[in-house]
């Protein structure tokens, strides 16, 4: 008995898997992209990595307290502030909804720029503190970290990345100065659409001439609302000839929030690694209320409605509009929404302040997803099979819209026009035409036919960059180079300048002979 249980205990010993556990310090940004950096953080748990996590002391989504990390409070008010963005939000759609003049349209622009501006400002304020703060500084070292994850969607974890000597790794869809791609692959303005400008990778030349003009109006905004914050923090703490952009670019492995199901063809590098729903999953079982209230839908099905975690309420004529439009409807309806309870509301109708997204997304009797257009939110739909109803709100919701109704999966409303009557009509039309339903189920079926889970494929790059120190040999170094070497203007202007030379020499060299010919003949004639 003795023997037999040494050799089972040898067997299970034997069988089991070494594992190197890593140590990963991880620096986020809060509210719905914190949602996603999670995902990976509970899934490198799993792994048995440790996870040390930054949070500002007035962190939104970060909590201080969780089984799968440890936390270092910052003592800032770097966080999201919910009812600040909130009452942020209530204006501007309070200005679309009245159809306020062009000067209007730019002065919300402008102050929501000044608003992005201060936030950056604040952030860096942070940091410079955590710079000064020798104690934590010498005790981040200490802990010996393989690599830092962040979202560069703010630039704190860069700087700090840096200042530490660490490998980088970026859960990134979008940089401190616009689309992640923008940043590290080349991106030719004639097929590479600028996020928010509305086009395909097919553009006529007025198109084309949109999309240059975005592009110009981008540079602006970064030189007038970014630069003015990074470059003298860079070349304070990192050298005068260091342009802040270097930074970002140097990073080991950009895990890529999105893939060629969502994004148009375009050039890209071989660090972008593609985890496009990495943080979508089967749907698990509803509680016995919610699924009691699917099922009483019958063969009319269902239509989910939530609008992301930064907006729980709409303005009260627009709820009253949707409430009234659903009411129409045979199908039953899921809505999160907070705010007053709507007079129209019909009985087909529940309203809830939290709902389990893709648990209903992913149940056989969902017909239809109404959603502001957030990434997680229309990668969630596309995994699904479920075709979308757009109220498009801020940010880059407009343009992730854009590129669904472009493939025919998505009807999109402007917010500042919408109404129970085309609400409702748009509703219908998503429900019984069934391109919409058939184009979408193609889309889930084009991304979940993959050799390896994209959550798979992060952690495997991430435990790369862990065990080879980082990733130099997927990094292009053109980011080292002046716009005159990397444009060869050089080049191009010293070839201009032999061709120019040798032709001038050629046109000498004519002139010389033509003369010697002229006397010669000039002195036989005399």
């Amino acid at each position: 008995m003795y023997r037999l249980t040494l050799v089972t205990l040898a067997v299970i010993f034997c069988s089991l898997t070494p594992v190197n556990g890593g140590k990963v310090l991880v620096s986020p940004v809060d509210g719905s992209h914190w949602i996603n950096m999670e995902v990976i953080i509970k899934e490198l748990h799993s792994r048995n990595h440790q996870v040390t996590v930054l949070r500002p002391s007035d962190s939104w989504y970060i909590k201080p307290d969780s089984p799968h990390y440890k936390t270092i409070t910052l003592n800032s008010s770097a966080g999201f502030d919910e009812e600040g963005i909130g009452s942020s939000l209530t204006p501007f759609l309070t200005m679309q909804r009245e159809g306020a003049s062009l000067w209007s349209h730019i002065s919300m622009g402008y102050e929501l720029m000044i608003k992005w501006y201060e936030m950056h400002k604040q952030l860096l304020q942070t940091v410079e503190k955590m710079f000064e703060n020798t104690k934590l500084m010498q005790s981040l070292r200490d802990a010996k970290y393989d690599l830092l994850l962040t979202d560069p969607a703010y630039g704190g974890g860069v700087l700090l990345g840096h200042r530490l000597g660490l490998p980088l790794v970026f859960n990134v869809r979008w940089t401190i100065q616009s689309e992640g791609h923008e940043a590290i692959a080349p991106s030719p303005l004639s097929y590479v659409p600028i996020p928010g400008a509305m086009l395909t990778d097919k553009m006529t030349f007025t198109q084309r001439l949109k999309n240059l003009l975005c592009y110009f109006f981008s540079c602006l905004r970064i030189w007038y609302f970014i630069d003015p914050n990074y470059k003298p923090f860079v070349h304070r703490h990192f050298g005068s000839d260091v342009h802040y952009m270097e930074l970002f670019q140097s990073a080991d492995i950009w895990l890529m929030r999105n893939d060629f199901i969502f994004e148009f063809p375009r050039p890209t590098m071989p660090n972008v690694i593609y985890m496009a729903g990495f943080q979508c999953k089967p749907s698990k079982p509803l509680s016995k209320e919610l699924e009691d209230f699917v099922q009483s839908s019958g063969e009319h099905g269902v239509i989910v409605m939530t609008l992301g975690t930064l907006v729980g309420k709409l303005p009260e004529d627009i709820t009253e509009d949707i409430a009234a439009a659903f009411a129409q409807l045979p199908q039953k309806v899921i809505w999160r929404h907070t705010g007053k309870r709507p007079s129209t509301l019909g009985n087909n109708t529940l309203l809830l302040d939290w709902l389990p997204q893709n648990d209903l997304l992913g149940h056989p009797k969902t017909k239809v997803f109404v959603a502001h257009g957030g990434t997680n939110g229309i990668q969630e739909a596309i995994y699904h099979g479920v075709p979308l109803v757009g109220l498009p709100l801020m940010l880059d919701q407009h343009d992730n819209f854009f590129r669904m109704e472009a493939r025919g999966v998505a009807k999109v409303l402007d917010i500042a026009t919408v109404n129970r009557d085309n609400f409702l009509e748009a509703l219908k039309e998503v429900l019984y035409e069934p391109s919409y339903r058939d184009k979408m189920k193609t889309l889930s079926s084009l991304h979940r036919d993959q050799p390896m889970k994209p959550l798979d494929r992060a952690m495997f790059w991430i435990e790369f960059v862990m065990r080879h120190k980082g990733a130099p040999h997927l990094r292009t170094e053109s980011y080292k180079m002046s716009k005159i070497q990397y444009y060869s203007i050089d080049v191009v202007a010293f070839l201009l300048t032999v061709v120019l030379l040798v032709f001038t020499v050629f046109i000498c060299v004519v002139r010389f002979l033509c003369r010697r010919v002229f006397c010669r003949s000039k002195v036989k004639k005399e």
